[in-house]
Protein backbone atom coordinates (compact mmCIF):
# COMPACT_ATOMS: atom_id res chain seq x y z
CA UNK A 1 0.00 0.00 0.00
CA UNK A 2 1.29 3.43 -0.93
CA UNK A 3 0.29 6.73 0.62
CA UNK A 4 -2.51 7.24 -1.91
CA UNK A 5 -3.53 3.82 -3.24
CA UNK A 6 -4.33 0.32 -1.98
CA UNK A 7 -3.23 -2.68 -4.03
CA UNK A 8 -5.46 -5.73 -4.60
CA UNK A 9 -3.99 -8.96 -5.94
CA UNK A 10 -6.50 -11.19 -7.70
CA UNK A 11 -5.83 -14.15 -9.98
CA UNK A 12 -2.33 -12.94 -10.72
CA UNK A 13 -3.64 -9.51 -11.62
CA UNK A 14 -2.89 -6.37 -9.57
CA UNK A 15 -5.35 -3.51 -9.19
CA UNK A 16 -4.85 -0.23 -7.40
CA UNK A 17 -7.63 1.72 -5.70
CA UNK A 18 -7.51 5.29 -4.47
CA UNK A 19 -7.33 5.92 -0.73
CA UNK A 20 -9.51 8.90 0.14
CA UNK A 21 -8.81 10.88 3.28
CA UNK A 22 -11.38 12.61 5.49
CA UNK A 23 -10.64 15.65 7.65
CA UNK A 24 -10.60 13.33 10.68
CA UNK A 25 -11.26 9.64 11.17
CA UNK A 26 -10.35 6.55 9.14
CA UNK A 27 -9.35 6.81 5.51
CA UNK A 28 -11.43 4.88 2.97
CA UNK A 29 -10.54 2.76 -0.04
CA UNK A 30 -12.60 3.81 -3.04
CA UNK A 31 -13.76 0.50 -4.55
CA UNK A 32 -16.41 2.01 -6.84
CA UNK A 33 -14.89 0.26 -9.86
CA UNK A 34 -14.17 -3.08 -8.12
CA UNK A 35 -16.97 -5.02 -9.83
CA UNK A 36 -16.07 -3.64 -13.25
CA UNK A 37 -12.39 -4.47 -12.67
CA UNK A 38 -12.71 -7.92 -11.09
CA UNK A 39 -16.29 -9.15 -11.44
CA UNK A 40 -16.46 -9.40 -7.63
CA UNK A 41 -18.31 -7.56 -4.85
CA UNK A 42 -17.19 -6.97 -1.29
CA UNK A 43 -19.01 -8.84 1.51
CA UNK A 44 -19.76 -6.67 4.54
CA UNK A 45 -22.87 -7.71 6.55
CA UNK A 46 -24.34 -4.69 8.31
CA UNK A 47 -22.01 -2.42 6.28
CA UNK A 48 -19.82 -2.06 9.39
CA UNK A 49 -16.68 -1.52 7.30
CA UNK A 50 -18.30 0.39 4.45
CA UNK A 51 -18.59 4.15 4.02
CA UNK A 52 -21.93 4.54 2.22
CA UNK A 53 -21.55 8.26 1.56
CA UNK A 54 -19.44 11.37 2.03
CA UNK A 55 -20.78 13.68 4.76
CA UNK A 56 -19.86 16.90 6.56
CA UNK A 57 -22.53 16.76 9.27
CA UNK A 58 -21.59 14.48 12.17
CA UNK A 59 -18.33 12.85 13.24
CA UNK A 60 -18.03 10.05 15.80
CA UNK A 61 -14.86 8.59 17.26
CA UNK A 62 -16.15 5.54 19.10
CA UNK A 63 -12.78 4.64 20.61
CA UNK A 64 -12.30 8.07 22.19
CA UNK A 65 -15.98 8.75 22.98
CA UNK A 66 -16.23 11.81 20.71
CA UNK A 67 -19.38 13.16 19.02
CA UNK A 68 -19.15 16.33 16.91
CA UNK A 69 -21.88 18.13 14.98
CA UNK A 70 -20.27 20.25 12.23
CA UNK A 71 -17.14 20.17 14.42
CA UNK A 72 -18.81 21.25 17.68
CA UNK A 73 -18.63 18.82 20.65
CA UNK A 74 -22.03 17.50 21.74
CA UNK A 75 -21.48 18.50 25.38
CA UNK A 76 -20.92 22.16 24.43
CA UNK A 77 -24.03 22.20 22.25
CA UNK A 78 -26.18 20.55 24.92
CA UNK A 79 -24.92 22.71 27.78
CA UNK A 80 -24.79 26.08 26.02
CA UNK A 81 -27.14 25.95 23.03
CA UNK A 82 -30.81 25.28 22.42
CA UNK A 83 -32.38 22.74 20.09
CA UNK A 84 -33.33 25.11 17.26
CA UNK A 85 -29.78 26.47 17.26
CA UNK A 86 -28.54 22.91 16.78
CA UNK A 87 -31.15 22.41 14.04
CA UNK A 88 -29.82 25.47 12.22
CA UNK A 89 -26.25 24.20 12.61
CA UNK A 90 -27.08 20.75 11.20
CA UNK A 91 -29.04 22.20 8.28
CA UNK A 92 -26.79 25.10 7.27
CA UNK A 93 -23.36 24.08 8.56
CA UNK A 94 -22.70 27.06 10.85
CA UNK A 95 -24.04 28.41 14.14
CA UNK A 96 -26.57 31.19 13.46
CA UNK A 97 -26.04 34.86 14.19
CA UNK A 98 -28.65 36.48 16.43
CA UNK A 99 -30.61 37.73 13.39
CA UNK A 100 -30.44 34.35 11.67
CA UNK A 101 -31.54 32.58 14.85
CA UNK A 102 -34.52 34.90 15.33
CA UNK A 103 -35.60 34.40 11.72
CA UNK A 104 -35.19 30.60 11.94
CA UNK A 105 -37.11 30.41 15.24
CA UNK A 106 -39.90 32.51 13.72
CA UNK A 107 -40.18 30.30 10.64
CA UNK A 108 -40.27 27.08 12.67
CA UNK A 109 -42.74 28.47 15.21
CA UNK A 110 -45.15 29.62 12.50
CA UNK A 111 -45.22 26.16 10.93
CA UNK A 112 -46.11 24.18 14.08
CA UNK A 113 -49.84 23.91 13.37
CA UNK A 114 -51.14 20.99 11.31
CA UNK A 115 -53.69 21.25 8.54
CA UNK A 116 -56.97 20.93 10.45
CA UNK A 117 -58.14 18.01 8.32
CA UNK A 118 -55.17 15.99 9.58
CA UNK A 119 -56.55 15.99 13.12
CA UNK A 120 -59.36 13.76 11.83
CA UNK A 121 -56.85 11.15 10.71
CA UNK A 122 -56.20 10.16 14.30
CA UNK A 123 -59.72 8.85 14.74
CA UNK A 124 -59.00 6.28 12.05
CA UNK A 125 -56.57 4.51 14.39
CA UNK A 126 -57.67 2.16 17.15
CA UNK A 127 -57.67 3.89 20.51
CA UNK A 128 -54.95 1.49 21.74
CA UNK A 129 -52.72 1.93 18.67
CA UNK A 130 -49.02 2.25 19.46
CA UNK A 131 -47.94 5.92 19.11
CA UNK A 132 -45.13 4.90 16.73
CA UNK A 133 -47.66 3.29 14.38
CA UNK A 134 -49.58 6.56 14.44
CA UNK A 135 -46.38 8.54 13.77
CA UNK A 136 -45.52 6.44 10.70
CA UNK A 137 -48.95 7.03 9.23
CA UNK A 138 -49.26 10.72 10.07
CA UNK A 139 -45.81 11.75 8.81
CA UNK A 140 -46.29 9.81 5.58
CA UNK A 141 -49.65 11.57 5.15
CA UNK A 142 -48.00 15.03 5.23
CA UNK A 143 -47.21 14.62 1.54
CA UNK A 144 -50.94 14.45 0.84
CA UNK A 145 -51.45 17.92 2.34
CA UNK A 146 -48.32 19.87 1.45
CA UNK A 147 -47.91 19.43 -2.32
CA UNK A 148 -46.03 22.71 -2.57
CA UNK A 149 -42.93 21.22 -0.92
CA UNK A 150 -42.46 17.80 -2.52
CA UNK A 151 -40.39 18.79 -5.57
CA UNK A 152 -36.94 17.68 -4.43
CA UNK A 153 -35.26 19.39 -7.40
CA UNK A 154 -36.30 22.82 -6.08
CA UNK A 155 -33.99 24.09 -3.26
CA UNK A 156 -36.73 26.38 -1.93
CA UNK A 157 -39.24 23.53 -1.69
CA UNK A 158 -36.64 21.33 0.00
CA UNK A 159 -36.10 23.97 2.67
CA UNK A 160 -39.84 24.55 3.18
CA UNK A 161 -40.33 20.80 3.64
CA UNK A 162 -37.43 20.73 6.10
CA UNK A 163 -38.83 23.58 8.20
CA UNK A 164 -42.30 22.03 8.12
CA UNK A 165 -41.15 18.67 9.43
CA UNK A 166 -39.01 20.15 12.22
CA UNK A 167 -41.98 22.36 13.20
CA UNK A 168 -44.80 19.84 12.89
CA UNK A 169 -43.16 16.78 14.38
CA UNK A 170 -43.74 17.92 18.02
CA UNK A 171 -47.39 18.64 17.20
CA UNK A 172 -47.86 15.21 15.61
CA UNK A 173 -46.04 13.51 18.51
CA UNK A 174 -48.09 15.36 21.13
CA UNK A 175 -51.33 14.53 19.29
CA UNK A 176 -50.30 10.86 19.13
CA UNK A 177 -49.74 10.96 22.89
CA UNK A 178 -53.06 12.68 23.61
CA UNK A 179 -54.93 10.23 21.40
CA UNK A 180 -53.15 7.35 23.14
CA UNK A 181 -54.34 8.46 26.60
CA UNK A 182 -57.76 9.67 25.48
CA UNK A 183 -57.35 13.39 26.10
CA UNK A 184 -58.27 16.26 23.74
CA UNK A 185 -55.60 17.72 21.47
CA UNK A 186 -53.82 20.87 22.64
CA UNK A 187 -52.77 23.32 19.95
CA UNK A 188 -49.25 24.85 19.79
CA UNK A 189 -48.47 28.21 21.40
CA UNK A 190 -46.22 30.62 19.50
CA UNK A 191 -44.90 32.36 22.61
CA UNK A 192 -43.31 29.17 23.97
CA UNK A 193 -39.92 27.70 23.12
CA UNK A 194 -39.69 24.52 21.05
CA UNK A 195 -39.31 22.18 24.06
CA UNK A 196 -41.71 24.10 26.30
CA UNK A 197 -44.33 24.10 23.55
CA UNK A 198 -44.02 20.33 23.22
CA UNK A 199 -44.46 19.78 26.97
CA UNK A 200 -47.46 22.12 26.94
CA UNK A 201 -49.11 20.21 24.09
CA UNK A 202 -48.50 16.92 25.92
CA UNK A 203 -49.54 17.80 29.46
CA UNK A 204 -51.92 20.77 29.32
CA UNK A 205 -55.68 20.11 29.55
CA UNK A 206 -58.55 22.47 28.64
CA UNK A 207 -59.98 22.54 32.18
CA UNK A 208 -57.07 24.35 33.86
CA UNK A 209 -53.99 26.43 33.15
CA UNK A 210 -50.69 24.64 32.70
CA UNK A 211 -47.40 26.38 33.34
CA UNK A 212 -44.30 24.75 31.88
CA UNK A 213 -41.56 24.12 34.45
CA UNK A 214 -38.37 25.73 33.03
CA UNK A 215 -36.14 23.03 34.54
CA UNK A 216 -38.14 20.32 32.82
CA UNK A 217 -38.25 22.29 29.57
CA UNK A 218 -34.47 22.62 29.67
CA UNK A 219 -34.17 18.87 30.28
CA UNK A 220 -36.41 18.21 27.29
CA UNK A 221 -34.25 20.58 25.25
CA UNK A 222 -31.13 18.59 26.13
CA UNK A 223 -32.79 15.29 25.30
CA UNK A 224 -33.68 16.65 21.86
CA UNK A 225 -30.13 17.94 21.29
CA UNK A 226 -28.51 14.67 22.39
CA UNK A 227 -30.63 12.70 19.92
CA UNK A 228 -30.52 15.18 17.00
CA UNK A 229 -28.11 13.22 14.78
CA UNK A 230 -25.76 10.26 15.06
CA UNK A 231 -24.07 9.79 11.71
CA UNK A 232 -25.00 6.84 9.41
CA UNK A 233 -27.05 4.71 11.80
CA UNK A 234 -29.82 2.35 10.63
CA UNK A 235 -32.64 4.91 10.45
CA UNK A 236 -30.47 7.62 8.87
CA UNK A 237 -29.23 5.15 6.29
CA UNK A 238 -32.86 4.22 5.65
CA UNK A 239 -33.76 7.87 5.04
CA UNK A 240 -30.83 8.26 2.65
CA UNK A 241 -31.68 5.03 0.82
CA UNK A 242 -35.33 6.03 0.45
CA UNK A 243 -34.29 9.51 -0.67
CA UNK A 244 -31.88 8.11 -3.27
CA UNK A 245 -34.88 6.92 -5.29
CA UNK A 246 -36.25 10.45 -5.49
CA UNK A 247 -39.03 9.84 -2.95
CA UNK A 248 -40.60 12.94 -1.42
CA UNK A 249 -39.08 14.11 1.90
CA UNK A 250 -42.14 13.25 3.99
CA UNK A 251 -42.05 9.64 2.76
CA UNK A 252 -38.30 9.46 3.51
CA UNK A 253 -38.78 10.61 7.11
CA UNK A 254 -41.69 8.19 7.56
CA UNK A 255 -39.31 5.42 6.45
CA UNK A 256 -36.78 6.57 9.05
CA UNK A 257 -39.44 6.49 11.77
CA UNK A 258 -40.38 2.93 10.79
CA UNK A 259 -36.74 1.84 11.05
CA UNK A 260 -36.25 3.63 14.37
CA UNK A 261 -39.14 1.65 15.86
CA UNK A 262 -36.94 -1.45 16.08
CA UNK A 263 -35.92 -2.42 19.65
CA UNK A 264 -32.25 -2.63 18.64
CA UNK A 265 -32.35 1.04 17.59
CA UNK A 266 -34.84 3.53 19.01
CA UNK A 267 -36.41 1.15 21.49
CA UNK A 268 -33.25 0.69 23.54
CA UNK A 269 -34.18 3.19 26.30
CA UNK A 270 -37.51 1.46 26.82
CA UNK A 271 -35.68 -1.87 27.04
CA UNK A 272 -33.28 -0.40 29.63
CA UNK A 273 -36.17 0.78 31.80
CA UNK A 274 -37.85 -2.63 31.54
CA UNK A 275 -34.60 -4.24 32.65
CA UNK A 276 -34.42 -2.03 35.75
CA UNK A 277 -37.99 -3.04 36.56
CA UNK A 278 -37.11 -6.70 36.13
CA UNK A 279 -34.14 -6.42 38.52
CA UNK A 280 -36.48 -4.79 41.03
CA UNK A 281 -34.09 -3.94 43.88
CA UNK A 282 -30.42 -3.20 44.53
CA UNK A 283 -29.88 -6.44 46.47
CA UNK A 284 -30.74 -8.47 43.35
CA UNK A 285 -28.08 -6.77 41.23
CA UNK A 286 -25.30 -9.35 41.91
CA UNK A 287 -27.57 -12.10 40.59
CA UNK A 288 -28.15 -10.23 37.34
CA UNK A 289 -24.49 -9.26 37.00
CA UNK A 290 -23.55 -12.92 37.14
CA UNK A 291 -26.22 -13.73 34.57
CA UNK A 292 -24.86 -11.00 32.29
CA UNK A 293 -21.37 -12.53 32.54
CA UNK A 294 -22.66 -16.03 31.73
CA UNK A 295 -22.41 -16.44 27.95
CA UNK A 296 -24.93 -19.30 28.11
CA UNK A 297 -27.57 -17.10 29.79
CA UNK A 298 -29.77 -15.15 27.34
CA UNK A 299 -30.06 -12.20 29.77
CA UNK A 300 -28.30 -9.02 28.64
CA UNK A 301 -27.79 -5.75 30.47
CA UNK A 302 -29.62 -3.15 28.43
CA UNK A 303 -28.24 0.38 28.25
CA UNK A 304 -24.60 -0.75 28.39
CA UNK A 305 -22.16 -0.70 25.52
CA UNK A 306 -22.80 0.71 22.06
CA UNK A 307 -22.39 -0.42 18.47
CA UNK A 308 -20.10 2.55 17.77
CA UNK A 309 -18.75 3.77 21.11
CA UNK A 310 -16.01 1.63 22.60
CA UNK A 311 -15.56 4.23 25.33
CA UNK A 312 -17.97 6.17 27.54
CA UNK A 313 -20.87 7.50 25.44
CA UNK A 314 -20.32 11.31 25.53
CA UNK A 315 -24.09 11.84 25.55
CA UNK A 316 -24.49 9.65 28.65
CA UNK A 317 -22.55 12.11 30.86
CA UNK A 318 -24.95 14.94 29.99
CA UNK A 319 -27.96 12.66 30.26
CA UNK A 320 -26.87 11.53 33.72
CA UNK A 321 -26.65 15.14 34.90
CA UNK A 322 -29.99 15.98 33.32
CA UNK A 323 -31.59 12.93 34.94
CA UNK A 324 -30.52 14.05 38.42
CA UNK A 325 -31.72 17.62 37.79
CA UNK A 326 -35.18 16.36 36.81
CA UNK A 327 -35.48 14.00 39.76
CA UNK A 328 -34.35 16.75 42.16
CA UNK A 329 -36.78 19.29 40.68
CA UNK A 330 -39.66 16.84 40.98
CA UNK A 331 -38.66 15.80 44.49
CA UNK A 332 -38.07 12.17 43.52
CA UNK A 333 -35.53 11.02 46.10
CA UNK A 334 -36.34 7.40 46.75
CA UNK A 335 -36.64 5.94 43.29
CA UNK A 336 -35.85 2.23 43.16
CA UNK A 337 -34.97 2.28 39.48
CA UNK A 338 -32.56 5.17 39.95
CA UNK A 339 -30.89 3.39 42.88
CA UNK A 340 -30.46 0.31 40.71
CA UNK A 341 -29.15 2.40 37.84
CA UNK A 342 -26.55 4.16 40.01
CA UNK A 343 -25.29 0.86 41.44
CA UNK A 344 -25.17 -0.75 37.99
CA UNK A 345 -23.21 2.24 36.72
CA UNK A 346 -20.73 1.95 39.61
CA UNK A 347 -20.19 -1.74 38.91
CA UNK A 348 -19.83 -1.21 35.17
CA UNK A 349 -17.13 1.42 35.71
CA UNK A 350 -15.13 -0.65 38.24
CA UNK A 351 -15.70 -4.32 37.41
CA UNK A 352 -12.88 -5.86 35.33
CA UNK A 353 -15.36 -7.79 33.15
CA UNK A 354 -17.18 -4.62 32.03
CA UNK A 355 -13.96 -2.62 31.68
CA UNK A 356 -12.33 -5.32 29.55
CA UNK A 357 -15.38 -5.56 27.28
CA UNK A 358 -15.87 -1.75 27.35
CA UNK A 359 -19.50 -2.06 28.43
CA UNK A 360 -19.98 1.53 29.58
CA UNK A 361 -23.42 3.02 30.33
CA UNK A 362 -24.89 4.66 27.22
CA UNK A 363 -27.47 7.41 26.73
CA UNK A 364 -30.40 4.96 26.79
CA UNK A 365 -29.43 3.95 30.33
CA UNK A 366 -30.40 7.38 31.71
CA UNK A 367 -32.90 8.70 29.20
CA UNK A 368 -35.53 6.11 30.07
CA UNK A 369 -35.51 7.13 33.74
CA UNK A 370 -35.64 10.81 32.82
CA UNK A 371 -38.55 10.44 30.39
CA UNK A 372 -40.47 8.38 32.93
CA UNK A 373 -39.96 11.10 35.54
CA UNK A 374 -41.19 13.72 33.06
CA UNK A 375 -44.45 11.79 32.85
CA UNK A 376 -44.15 9.91 29.56
CA UNK A 377 -45.20 6.25 29.27
CA UNK A 378 -42.66 3.86 27.77
CA UNK A 379 -44.70 3.69 24.54
CA UNK A 380 -43.76 7.33 23.90
CA UNK A 381 -40.00 6.95 24.35
CA UNK A 382 -39.26 6.07 20.72
CA UNK A 383 -41.67 8.79 19.53
CA UNK A 384 -39.57 11.38 21.37
CA UNK A 385 -36.46 9.90 19.79
CA UNK A 386 -38.06 10.27 16.33
CA UNK A 387 -39.05 13.86 17.09
CA UNK A 388 -35.49 14.79 18.00
CA UNK A 389 -33.83 12.79 15.20
CA UNK A 390 -36.01 14.35 12.49
CA UNK A 391 -33.61 17.27 12.03
CA UNK A 392 -30.68 14.88 11.61
CA UNK A 393 -32.58 12.84 9.05
CA UNK A 394 -33.51 16.00 7.16
CA UNK A 395 -29.95 17.36 7.20
CA UNK A 396 -28.62 14.04 5.92
CA UNK A 397 -31.36 13.80 3.28
CA UNK A 398 -30.70 17.37 2.13
CA UNK A 399 -26.94 16.72 1.93
CA UNK A 400 -27.57 13.57 -0.11
CA UNK A 401 -29.90 15.34 -2.57
CA UNK A 402 -27.32 18.10 -3.11
CA UNK A 403 -24.42 15.64 -3.59
CA UNK A 404 -23.48 15.54 -7.33
CA UNK A 405 -22.17 11.98 -6.84
CA UNK A 406 -25.45 10.73 -5.39
CA UNK A 407 -26.84 7.55 -6.98
CA UNK A 408 -29.82 5.37 -6.17
CA UNK A 409 -28.84 2.91 -3.44
CA UNK A 410 -28.32 -0.63 -4.71
CA UNK A 411 -26.48 -2.94 -2.27
CA UNK A 412 -25.23 -6.23 -3.69
CA UNK A 413 -25.42 -9.73 -2.26
CA UNK A 414 -23.60 -13.04 -1.89
CA UNK A 415 -26.12 -15.43 -3.41
CA UNK A 416 -26.19 -18.91 -1.80
CA UNK A 417 -29.57 -20.18 -3.04
CA UNK A 418 -30.45 -22.78 -5.67
CA UNK A 419 -28.91 -22.57 -9.11
CA UNK A 420 -31.19 -22.47 -12.17
CA UNK A 421 -33.68 -25.33 -12.36
CA UNK A 422 -36.69 -26.14 -14.49
CA UNK A 423 -40.31 -25.78 -13.44
CA UNK A 424 -41.94 -29.06 -12.36
CA UNK A 425 -45.67 -29.50 -13.12
CA UNK A 426 -47.91 -30.11 -10.10
CA UNK A 427 -48.65 -33.77 -10.94
CA UNK A 428 -44.92 -34.60 -10.95
CA UNK A 429 -44.05 -33.08 -7.58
Amino acid sequence: MTNSTAKLEFGGDNREYEIRKGTVGPDVIDIGSLYKDTGMFTYDPGFTSTASCESKITYIDGDEGVLLHRGYPIDQLAEQGDFLEVCYLLLYGELPTRTQKEDFDYRVTRHTMLHEQMSRFFTGFRRDAHPMAVMCGMVGALSAFYHDSTDISDPRQRMIASIRMIAKMPTIAAMAYKYHIGQPFVYPRNELSYAANFLHMCFAVPCEDYKVNPVLARAMERIFILHADHEQNASTSTVRLAGSSGANPFACIAAGIACLWGPAHGGANEAALNMLSEIGSVDRIPEYIERAKDKDDPFRLMGFGHRVYKNYDPRAKIMQKTCHEVLQELGIKDDAQLDIAIELERIALTDDYFIEKKLYPNIDFYSGITLKALGFPTTMFTVLFALARTVGWIAQWKEMIEDPNQKIGRPRQLYTGATQRDYVPMERR
